[in-house]
């Protein structure tokens, strides 16, 4: 197990190393590390959906696989008022990092949406984790496209780490805009990587916080209430 660890370690720091540069590679890894430990989850990884292709999952509008840094997530939820803290929804869940800091950060119903059963089964071995120190938190977690995910009516928090193209994130925030009509609310969605920001101002939504980190790295908070 501790062998698997330090080689997921050393894949995601050649990565990043080779991809961007190895500055950024040395200070992500220590970052990594240093969560990891901290929530005991196991969430490292990079570029892994190239092993989803071969299982004829289609990921032609997905981007790769890359969790959230721990810094920008723990930023991020700090935002939040401890008021519009009761349902998180990670919509390209992946493994499950966001959906496990947030239980950390007040969330008590996390739910998480990915396309791929693998992702979606570490996800729950993480949250796993995180329950047996926080037994209150209830989570649910499906195999299922995002286009066409639901939006349940309670969710007042979504997270986004950029998980897919433009085709794709415009039907996630149809769904969301639908939700929000059905069931009026605030609502505050967590747009790490924002390329695709303009989708959701020129929705109603405005940006409330902002953060940027080692060029690459950038998360927002768009709001609606």
């Amino acid at each position: 197990m501790v062998f698997q660890k330090m080689f997921q370690y050393l894949r995601y720091f050649f990565y990043i190393g080779i991809h961007w540069n190895w500055r950024i590679a040395f200070i992500l890894l220590r970052h990594e590390i240093k969560g990891e430990k901290k929530y005991h989850i196991n969430t490292t990884g990079a570029d892994e959906l190239k092993q989803l292709k071969q299982q004829d999952i289609d990921i032609s509008h997905s981007t790769m696989y890359m969790p959230v840094s721990y810094e920008l997530i723990e930023a991020a939820l700090k935002e939040i008022p401890v008021k519009n803290k009761r349902h998180f929804l990670d919509i390209g869940c992946g493994k499950g990092r966001a959906m496990c800091v947030a239980a950390y950060h007040g969330f008590t119903r996390i739910s998480g949406v990915d396309f791929s059963r693998t992702f979606c089964e570490a996800a729950e071995k993480n949250l796993l984790t995180v329950k047996q120190q926080l037994p209150a938190i209830d989570f649910f977690i499906s195999v299922e496209d995002a286009a066409g995910a639901i939006i349940p009516p309670d969710v007042d928090c979504i997270f986004l780490f950029n998980p897919f193209d433009e085709t794709v994130m415009k039907k996630v925030v149809h769904n969301i805009k639908q939700s929000l009509d059905k069931h009026p609310r605030a609502l505050n969605i967590i747009y790490a990587n924002p390329l695709y920001k303009k989708l959701f101002t020129s929705n109603g939504f405005s940006e409330t916080f902002h953060l940027k980190k080692l060029t690459y790295f950038e998360i927002s908070i768009l709001g609606r209430k």
